[in-house]
C-alpha cells in the first residue's frame, strides 16, 4: 500500500511540472519577439535618408520593415510636430506618404474604443 501512494504522489509531482512547463512554453511564445526593436542597418538608413528627402526634413521617429503598404515605413515628425509615414519599395523609392492624424489634443471620451 505505501508503495501505491508513493507511486500516486509522483504521478502528481510529474504532472504539475508537466503542467508548469506547458504554461511556460505557452507564456514564451504568446510574449514573442520585441516588437518595439527599430531595424538597422545600412539598408534602414538608406530608406530613412529616402524619407527625410521626400519630406523636406524632420525627424524619423518610427521604422518599420516588411509594412503592408511598402517594403520598408519610416515616420517621419516635423519640425510642428506633425507626422507622415513614408512608404518605401525595396530600392528607397517612394510609394506613398500618409499624415499620421494623432494629434495631442485627441482625448478619449468614455464611450470610445
Amino acid at each position: 500500500m505505501h508503495a501505491r501512494a508513493l507511486n500516486i504522489k509522483t504521478g502528481l509531482v510529474a504532472a504539475v511540472v508537466a503542467l508548469l512547463l506547458l504554461v511556460g512554453a505557452g507564456v514564451a511564445y504568446a510574449a514573442g519577439d520585441d516588437s518595439s526593436a527599430q531595424p538597422t542597418g545600412d539598408n534602414i538608413e538608406k530608406a530613412k535618408s529616402a524619407a527625410l528627402d521626400h519630406t523636406d526634413g524632420g525627424s524619423v521617429t518610427g521604422t518599420e520593415v516588411g509594412d503592408e503598404e511598402g517594403y520598408y515605413e519610416i515616420e517621419v515628425t516635423s519640425d510642428d510636430g506633425s507626422q507622415a509615414d513614408v512608404h518605401l519599395d525595396r530600392d528607397f523609392k517612394v510609394l506613398t506618404t500618409s499624415a499620421d492624424v494623432e494629434s495631442p489634443d485627441d482625448k478619449d471620451e468614455p464611450n470610445d474604443d
